[in-house]
């Protein structure tokens, strides 16, 4: 295992960053995200793996990998955030660092947003900081991931 990889998942609908619903999501794209923590992961001595799909199983084939490769996931889930026990079975399996990520406050938003099938098997949310909060829970998986080794 690479203790020092960080998977970033990232679910439906957010390869179209930048383009979908910039009001609520921002002008940013998924790659100029990507980039801006692969910087950031560099400077903080770790590494980053960026993975996007829209399928569920190919998410939580992202996971059942991440058990032999990252010490810890950050994840997008998107809609699959609300719908999904594969990924939350997929995700009890994982030993790392989970932290659960939103671009926007899903409690600020549709009521079936407010559930959330992650956050049960979360160390971590992050929600309602924008394109900004990648790098904010990048900063707290490196930090986590320093205090393991």
């Amino acid at each position: 295992m690479s203790v020092s990889e960080i998977l970033v998942i990232n679910g439906p609908n957010l390869n179209l960053l930048g383009q979908r619903q910039p009001e609520i999501y921002g002008y940013d794209t998924l790659a100029s995200i990507a980039d801006k923590c692969a910087s950031l992961a560099e400077t903080l001595e770790v590494s980053v793996r960026f993975e996007q799909s829209s399928h569920e199983g190919s998410i939580v084939d992202f996971i059942h990998d991440a058990r032999q490769k990252s010490a810890a996931i950050i994840i997008n889930a998107g809609a699959y955030t609300h719908t999904s026990a594969a990924i939350h079975d997929a995700l009890k399996t994982f030993d790392g660092y989970i932290i659960e990520l939103h671009i926007s406050n899903p409690h600020a938003r549709e009521e079936f947003r407010h559930h959330s099938w992650i956050s049960p098997v979360a160390n971590a949310v992050m929600a309602g900081a924008g394109a900004y909060g990648y790098e904010l829970a990048t900063r707290l998986a490196a930090e986590k991931i320093s205090q393991t080794k």
